[in-house]
């Protein structure tokens, strides 16, 4: 199922998608940021997905505060992620 498929259980949900280029790339960053679980499962969830070079990622939370948070500690990772591949690009292996 991919993240962007996933039926919402919470209130508060949102869907991320960044285009890669390329099916390796986005696994890199998907495998470094797997790796993250959230702080507090019982109030935010995160689903990610790698699909045709783009990391797919929905968020679901209880409020939107937690929403929020998430989300923003998320893309803070991720744009440091997403640097490294553009940085070191092709030599970088997963």
């Amino acid at each position: 199922m991919d993240a962007v498929d996933v039926p919402s259980q919470w209130e508060f949900n949102c869907n991320l998608e960044v285009n890669y280029g390329s099916v390796e790339n986005a696994s890199i960053v998907y495998a470094a940021l797997a790796v993250d679980k959230e702080l507090q499962p019982d109030k935010v969830k995160r689903h990610m997905s790698v699909s045709d070079g783009k990391l797919m990622v929905h968020f679901e939370a209880v409020e939107a505060r937690f929403l929020r948070a998430s989300f923003s500690a998320f893309v803070d990772v991720l744009t440091l992620a997403t640097k490294t591949i553009e940085e070191f690009g092709s030599d970088m292996k997963l």
